[in-house]
């Protein structure tokens, strides 16, 4: 039984300008120890779900429309707030994307390390301190009994995202949701927390999902990859499938805007065009007014997901025909 099932999600933003349809109709399922990734560009939808799953968006304007997500048998989009926040920080932890504006500037460390422990475990404030310490050692945080009392901005970029990471596993999470954990950070840091995360999964055999729009950064660290697109899933596989054999016209063209799969010298290759407006309605495919190979069929029937191969779906018509 797969511990995550997410069906039909649908998330609008009710705005003054419209109703924005940032996640609309994503479905997925996560079993115990996997690692999926959730990649797209900026406006996806990726965060959105993430958001959704722990109940985190503001309301208003969001709003879940429809759906479900059946975390060990609760729905997470339907449950009640003390159902919620008995999950949330304990069995389902988050890394969020800028520790900086996360993490709580006029609170020392240690306060915001202990807190998961003092909501959710029968400890004291002692035993609390003593799995803070033994956490942060854990992340590569040098000198963690001094830094164990130090204030957020005492940190560096790559130092306070270890200790976000400390905080969401502090209490051993089944499922671990990190939305674009490395963004911020330069490259050799970037693989350290990338590290770090398969290491401490290793340790505590939780689920993760990963999000990122970085196609290049899940090809080591993802079990399936699952591509979106305006609000929408476009392909699913497992990472061999997807880095060997993409399908979707959108998953191409990510691939091949990674740098490193470039010819050294030659000009690196842009998607044109940007992503649609989600606030107007989308007649057929969303992606297909920046497509090379859309046509007018594309453009007036709107591509469900299908399967390609055993556990492989996308959503192209004329994949599906047999024409790409």
């Amino acid at each position: 039984m797969a511990l995550l099932t997410v069906t039909d999600l649908r998330t609008h933003f009710h705005t003054r300008n419209g109703i924005v349809r940032a996640a609309d109709g994503v479905s997925f399922s996560l079993e115990r120890g996997e690692t999926l990734g959730i990649v797209g560009e900026s406006g996806s939808g990726k965060t959105v779900t993430g958001y959704s799953l722990m109940g985190l968006l503001p309301t208003p304007p969001a709003r879940i429309e429809g759906g479900t997500a059946l975390f060990a048998g609760t729905d997470l989009l339907h449950c009640t707030p003390r159902e919620a926040r008995a999950l949330r920080g304990k069995r389902i932890s988050m890394i969020f994307q800028d520790p900086m504006t996360s993490l709580n500037p006029y609170l020392r460390i240690s306060e915001q390390l202990i807190e998961p422990l003092l909501i959710h475990e029968e400890i004291s404030r002692r035993d609390a301190l003593a799995d803070a310490l033994a956490m942060l050692e854990s992340v590569g945080i040098p000198d963690a009994q001094k830094r164990l009392r130090l204030y957020p901005h005492e940190f560096s970029g790559g130092m306070r995202q270890r200790v976000m990471i400390a905080m969401a596993l502090i209490t051993k999470p089944e499922l671990l949701i990190a939305d674009e954990p490395t963004t911020a950070l330069d490259v050799t840091v970037q693989a350290q927390i990338l590290d770090l995360i398969k290491k401490m999964q290793r340790e505590l055999g939780m689920a993760v999902i990963f999000i990122t729009h970085d196609l290049g950064v899940v090809s080591g660290l993802c079990d399936r990859v699952q591509v979106m697109y305006a609000g929408r899933i476009v392909e699913t596989a497992d990472t061999r499938a997807l880095f060997h054999s993409p399908r979707h016209p959108y998953t191409r063209a990510l691939q091949r805007s990674i740098p490193s799969l470039q010819p050294k010298g030659t000009e690196l290759y842009t998607i044109p065009g940007l992503p649609p407006d989600l606030s107007k309605p989308i007649a057929g495919c969303a992606f297909a007014p920046r497509c090379e190979h859309a046509t007018a069929r594309c453009t007036a029937t709107d591509p469900a997901l299908a399967d390609v191969a055993p556990g492989h779906t996308q959503a192209c018509l004329r994949v599906q025909a047999g024409e790409l």
